[in-house]
C-alpha cells in the first residue's frame, strides 16, 4: 500500500494537536504519539457536494520527527525518518481511519534491524488499536 500525500502531517498545528491532545506510547527506539484527527471547520453549503462526504473519516496520517540532538547529523536523521515512514507504510492497515500518528525518533533507532523496528511498530499499533485489522 502506498504512503499517499494526504497521509502526511504537514502543518505545525497538526503536530501540536497530536502532542497536546494525544497520548503516547514508548517503543524504545521511538516514541509513538496518537490522537484523533482534529475536525475541520464546517464546510459551507456551496463547497460540499453531499453531506455524506463531509463526515467521511480521513485516512490515518503520519508525521515523523528526528531531531539533531536525538538522532545525529543529516544523514542519520534522513535514514531514521525513511525507516519510520516505511514501517508505517507497510503496516498502515493497523491504524484506523481518522487518527494522526507522530513518530519521534531516538538515538538507538538506526542501530535496530528493520525487522525489529517493524515489529515494535506493529506491537504498539495492536496494543493501541486492538480492533483494527492486520
Amino acid at each position: 500500500m502506498r504512503f499517499r500525500a494526504e497521509q502526511h502531517l504537514r502543518r505545525q498545528l497538526d503536530f501540536q494537536h497530536v502532542r497536546t491532545h494525544g497520548r503516547r506510547h514508548d517503543c524504545g527506539a521511538f516514541m509513538l504519539w496518537y490522537a484523533r484527527q482534529a475536525l475541520p471547520a464546517a464546510p459551507q453549503p456551496a463547497e460540499s457536494a453531499s453531506p455524506k462526504e463531509s463526515f467521511a473519516p480521513l485516512p490515518a496520517r503520519l508525521g515523523v520527527v528526528a531531531s539533531r540532538s536525538a538522532v545525529g547529523n543529516a544523514v542519520q536523521r534522513a535514514r531514521a525518518k525513511r525507516r519510520l515512514r516505511e514501517a508505517f507504510r507497510a503496516r498502515q492497515s493497523l491504524v484506523p481511519a481518522g487518527y494522526d500518528l507522530l513518530l519521534v525518533a531516538r538515538n538507538s533507532l538506526n542501530r535496530l534491524e528493520y525487522r525489529e523496528l517493524e515489529r515494535r511498530f506493529t506491537d504498539a499499533c495492536r496494543k493501541i488499536f486492538p480492533s483494527a485489522q492486520a
